[in-house]
């Protein structure tokens, strides 16, 4: 019987299929070794694409990889590849690859590069320039021109954007889901103002850290995308106050994460509104150093929240034992996460009392509470679940949930 070569027996659709059948990108790249026509077909199949490359390089990537639509060319800052991305480089990335969807470019570039981002990639709708701190407004202006499908766009220590940018966003860029802002402290009550004159379909606002918000922008962004808003993070926006959250208690009514951590003006009032709107869909809330916070709001919290799953109070020193030791037998709670550190009224009975009405605690963290030590914890017989982590010392990793920084699609 004479033998059939594959590649006379199978259409190039065919052989695809054979293709997208391997899970493991090492099986694909072994795949690709067979011949040269097979390499083509890996190539031209391929979607994502991890590099680190110069001009000449990223133009026969380019030319190879012909519907790559992820490309990631981010850099952290202590490994970075020196010279690493230029604007010449982006320019060539541009132009290669214009079916790109998703583009990572952490610690590089400048308005330059990204200016051509916006002349030639139409069709993206991810972008990360985080920490390139040489970008302004004139570079974020050509992407929001040319980029009108962006959906989620990451500005984290971009300290020389301001709110010119946001106006830009508002005009161009409707469609936008997700904004990250960390640090960017140009930005103010009225930048937030005019983006959410056009963006009204934000899921997710990161705004940790930017010192010249308050309660006017907060409370802005919550009547305009009052449906959509899921994710807010406020971290050590010690302008933003009760306003803020009372209008986040009245206007958005599936707010899953809610970050306040630092923002000391907040009290009992507004945060008992809040869990009462929220009740249904709050699932992460993180107010350490609210320093304001007391039995009566954590209690109300606990009872009304069902389907909180992570809570961070740290440093909030007026809490007591009693915010928990007045739960009833009906409160079950389902949380996974909890941060109680530097709470010096919380002691072994409360703690206990958690554990009691807790099953599912995942992880806790009981640093530097005088009362609460792995000595008396044993003592007192308290016995956590099998699968909890307890942070007596500082010496576990903390879960990404509550630090604030992450949470972006």
């Amino acid at each position: 019987m004479a033998s059939v070569c594959v590649n006379d027996a199978l259409t190039d659709d065919e052989l695809r299929c054979v293709l997208s059948k391997l899970d493991r990108d090492k099986d694909k790249e072994v795949f690709s070794l067979v011949c040269k026509r097979w390499l083509h077909l890996q190539s031209t199949d391929r979607k994502k694409l991890a590099a680190r490359a110069g001009p000449h390089l990223l133009g026969r990537l380019a030319f190879r990889f012909t519907q790559i639509v992820e490309l990631d060319f981010s850099q952290s800052v202590s490994r970075s590849f020196y010279p690493g991305v230029t604007d010449s480089d982006l320019t060539v990335i541009a132009e290669g690859f214009r079916c790109l969807r998703v583009l990572n470019l952490h610690n590089c570039i400048t308005d330059t590069g990204l200016a051509s981002t916006g002349r030639c990639l139409s069709l993206l709708q991810f972008l990360d320039v985080s920490y390139c701190r040489k970008l302004s407004d004139k570079g974020l202006s050509a992407v929001a021109q040319g980029c009108h499908d962006l959906r989620t766009l990451h500005l984290a220590g971009c300290r020389l954007i301001t709110n010119e940018s946001l106006k830009q966003l508002s005009k161009c860029c409707r469609g936008l889901e997700a904004l990250g802002l960390q640090g960017c402290t140009n930005i103010t009550d009225s930048g937030l103002a005019d983006l959410v004159k056009g963006c009204r379909k934000i899921k997710t606002l990161d705004i940790n850290k930017c010192s010249n918000v308050g309660d006017a922008g907060v409370s802005s962004v919550a009547k305009a995308c009052a449906y959509s808003l899921k994710t807010l993070k406020l971290l050590d926006c010690y302008k933003v106050g009760n306003e803020s959250i009372s209008s986040l208690a009245q206007f958005c009514k599936n707010l899953e994460t809610l970050i306040i951590g630092g923002c000391r003006d907040i009290s009992d009032e507004s945060i008992m509104i809040l869990a009462h709107s929220c009740r249904d869909s709050l699932k992460n809330l993180r107010m350490d150093w609210c320093l304001n916070i007391s039995d009566s709001s954590l209690t109300c919290i606990l009872k009304q929240c069902k389907n909180l799953e992570a809570l961070d109070i740290g440093c909030c020193e007026e809490v007591t034992d009693n915010a928990f030791l007045d739960l009833g037998r009906g409160d079950v709670l389902g949380l996974k996460v909890l941060k109680v550190s530097n709470c010096p009224r919380i002691t072994v009975k409360g703690i206990g009392k958690v554990l009691e009405k807790c099953k599912s605690l995942e992880y806790i963290d009981v640093r530097s509470l005088p009362h609460v030590t792995e000595v008396r914890c044993t003592e007192a017989g308290l016995e956590f679940p099998k699968c909890c982590k307890v942070n007596f010392s500082g010496s576990l990793t903390e879960p990404d949930v509550l630090l604030g920084y992450s949470g972006l699609p």
